[in-house]
């Protein structure tokens, strides 16, 4: 119904915990995907969504764009090819006020679960920090007292805003200058705008790569660049997960954005399902299964509203090793179906339940910008598993500051809230 990652998603008041940084509020899901994403307003497009669903606000991706590796994108005429400051398919609506959403009747009533709940583990904090591939170099406000984050993504070094860096920068303006490329324009997470280059033009695509997985970076109108490095925690233990099974595992990745998990998950073994409601993030996510090399693996990649397809699932009997879920706040299917994050998400991860493998491996869900504790999601999972045992983890994504002399100097941003469901 929505669709990384706003994979703006989320943004506006950000909650106790929250998820700052969204990606892809319907940007990126299956089903009104992760706002402009993550996060874009996700009326795909973060997709997951973010970033990534039917509420994204991804722009348009050329197929082939900027594939040639290190460089820039140029038109035939030889001039470098300016950032598409349009959003994804149904971006602007995620700016409508949910208010005015005629309510849609549930797919199913909610089921009624007994037994004990499962053990918990919160909150835990899950980092990310120097990556290959990815780095948070500094955070903080500027001279105008905007709060910004300056990052590097393979070899592009990217400032964008970011409200929750309160405190001051903590490197000299001279290394914040070096940046390849900045974001102006609204600073509302759910804003349009588009993007300067200080020192040299550049194209708006580039190749990148992250445990092991080549893929398309891309400077979109709602600041995403078509991955939420914080996702990185959830991927790895999901890579490891399907390494050490010594069985084949089936992942399905709802709000699946620009794919990247998806392909993390495919080229560790599994059997992937891709859902997102966008059709342009799902042709980004073939873009970037060619370039990582994996065309031969089993991927299904579905743009269909997420609620619905996962509601056909259960009904098929279909069921999954892994789930990953990674809603926006508020997105857009492509039929016109209306995600609202506080009004669907107790049914989504109810039916997620039912989708699980007689022996599941996890269930994880993210949420960014909404205005609500990580404890929110940590209850509401924990009565979803109700009787099935094992244990509930629940905390925020963060990331890391690297690279700068003291180490204790380095901060942490808060991005996005999580809570996973483990087996015993």
């Amino acid at each position: 119904m929505a669709d990384k990652r706003s994979q703006q998603a989320r943004r506006g008041g950000r909650p106790t915990a929250k998820a700052a940084g969204a990606r892809r509020d319907a940007s990126s899901g299956g089903n009104a995907s992760k706002g402009p994403v993550k996060g874009q307003p996700k009326a795909s497009p973060k997709g997951n969504s973010r970033p990534g669903s039917a509420a994204g606000g991804q722009p348009t991706f050329k197929p082939g764009q900027g594939a040639r590796k290190g460089k820039p994108s140029f038109s035939k005429s030889g001039a470098p090819i300016r950032a598409d400051t349009r959003p994804m398919e149904a971006g602007p609506q995620t700016k409508r006020s949910a208010s005015t959403v005629t309510p849609q009747a549930p797919i199913r009533a909610l089921s009624e679960r007994s037994g004990a709940l499962p053990r918990e583990n919160a909150p835990l904090i899950l980092e990310i920090g120097n990556e290959d591939g990815y780095r948070l170099i500094d955070s903080g406000r500027n001279a105008e007292g905007i709060g910004e984050k300056l990052e590097l993504y393979g070899d592009l070094r990217v400032i964008r805003p970011e409200a929750q860096a309160l405190w001051p920068r903590g490197l000299p303006d001279a290394d914040w200058a070096k940046a390849d490329a900045l974001f102006t324009g609204d600073t509302d997470e759910d804003g349009i705008g588009r993007w300067a280059f200080p020192n040299a033009p550049m194209g708006e695509t580039w190749p990148m790569q992250l445990l092991g997985v080549d893929f398309f970076g891309r400077l979109t109108s709602f600041r995403h660049v078509g991955v939420f490095p914080e996702q990185i925690a959830h991927w790895r233990w999901m890579a490891d997960q399907i390494t050490r099974a010594r069985r084949p595992l089936k992942v399905l990745n709802l709000f699946g954005y620009t794919g990247v998990a998806s392909l993390v998950a495919a080229k560790a073994g599994a059997e992937v399902t891709h859902v997102d409601a966008s059709k342009k993030a799902i042709g980004w996510a073939r873009e970037n299964q060619v370039l990582a090399g994996l065309e031969d693996r089993p991927v299904r990649w579905i743009c269909e509203d997420a609620m619905k397809f996962i509601a056909r699932e259960e009904r098929r009997g279909n069921r999954y090793d892994i789930i990953l879920t990674d809603p926006p706040k508020f997105g857009r299917g492509p039929n016109g179906e209306v995600w609202q994050l506080f009004d669907h998400l107790a049914l989504m991860l109810d039916i997620c339940r039912e989708l699980l493998s007689p022996k599941p491996v996890g269930l994880v869900l993210t949420a960014y910008s909404i205005r609500a504790s990580f404890y929110a999601i940590h209850e509401l999972m924990r009565e979803t598993m109700r009787g099935a045992g094992g244990v509930v983890e629940s905390g925020e994504l963060i990331l890391r500051e690297s690279g700068k002399p003291d180490p204790a100097a380095c901060r942490a941003l808060s991005t996005s809230l999580y809570s996973r469901w483990l087996p015993a």
